[in-house]
């Protein structure tokens, strides 16, 4: 339980990467690493090397979320999500920003290598991911509280996340991995949008200016079911380009997505719509899941 929590403890670190939300790093990686093979371009070490960066590139964010939202004040009584280590008290704000320090010293060891196979334009896609995971809650300008949150999550965990992935493999692009990055991307930004959904009250109250709390909540339920519908789509966009299979199997997503859509519908507000978040968090990762299958079934049958 999160009242047993001891400060400073490894659980209470654990409960600060927000597991749930790493599905959201490992999806991309493994469509990319998916769609290498299907182009009999897969290399395991690079494979590797992004899934740990991309990894620590998500303990990193959330990291800076949980302590740039506590110093705003932003994480009042009234809060609806999980509870955050720094306003819990679990992790001093000091000691979590030393942990940012080392989580990113990781993801550039991790990052770095990547020049080897990607060259050395990787060393600066690293960095734009580093200095975007700061300005994404934090800064002058954070962009998530401005409504920028949604084209961050298509670009960085769809397009750079996939398109990378598969270029240090192949050592280019592809019309697929722009595809794929899209379809993943989009579907990665359910779980924004359910968060934003949930928090759209409070979020106006802190000035934050999501999508969903400027447009309100019936704008929020229509956005969120029609992104898995956009999603298949741009799998569907797969099937001109030779991946039949990767186009038709993340259609299967589409029931889980409903009823899910469902669920939200009915609850509509308060910390009820966490368990909406967890099987969001699920759903991204079997759509994730179907569309690689269908990448190596297709690699299999060409």
């Amino acid at each position: 339980m999160e009242h047993e929590v001891r400060r400073d403890s490894l659980y209470a670190w654990v409960l600060a990467t927000r597991p749930k939300t790493l599905a959201a790093a490992l999806s991309p990686v493994l469509v990319g690493c998916s769609l290498a093979v299907w182009a009999g371009v897969f290399r395991p070490v690079p494979a590797l090397l992004c899934m740990l960066f991309a990894v620590l590139m998500q303990i990193a964010s959330n990291f800076i979320n949980d302590v740039s939202d506590f110093e705003q004040g932003n994480d009042r009584e009234d809060r609806l999500g999980p509870r955050r280590a720094c306003a819990q008290g679990w992790i001093s704000p000091k000691k979590m920003k030393a942990g940012i320090a080392v989580d990113l010293a990781l993801a550039l060891c991790a990052g770095l290598p990547l020049a080897w196979y990607g060259g050395w334009s990787m060393l600066g896609v690293a960095l734009v991911c580093l200095v975007c995971a700061y300005l994404y809650s934090a800064g002058p300008y954070p962009l998530a509280a401005h409504g920028w949150g949604d084209v961050m999550v298509l670009v960085f965990f769809g397009l750079v996340a996939v398109g990378f992935t598969y270029y240090v493999q192949a050592g280019a692009w592809s019309p697929q991995a722009t595809l794929a990055g899209l379809a993943v991307g989009v579907c990665i930004n359910l779980l924004l949008t359910i968060n934003n959904f949930r928090d759209r009250d409070q979020d106006r109250i802190s000035g934050k200016k999501t999508l969903i709390a400027r447009f309100g909540a019936e704008f929020g339920l229509r956005y969120y079911l029609a992104q898995g519908g956009f999603a298949c789509a741009f799998a569907l966009c797969l099937m001109p380009h030779g991946l039949f299979w990767a186009g038709l199997l993340p259609l299967l997503f589409l029931p889980l997505h409903y009823r899910v859509w469902s669920m939200m519908s009915s609850i509509y507000e308060g910390r009820a719509l966490n368990r909406c978040l967890g099987l969001t968090s699920r759903n991204i990762l079997v759509f994730s899941a179907l569309l690689a299958a269908g990448l190596l079934l297709d690699a299999v049958l060409k």
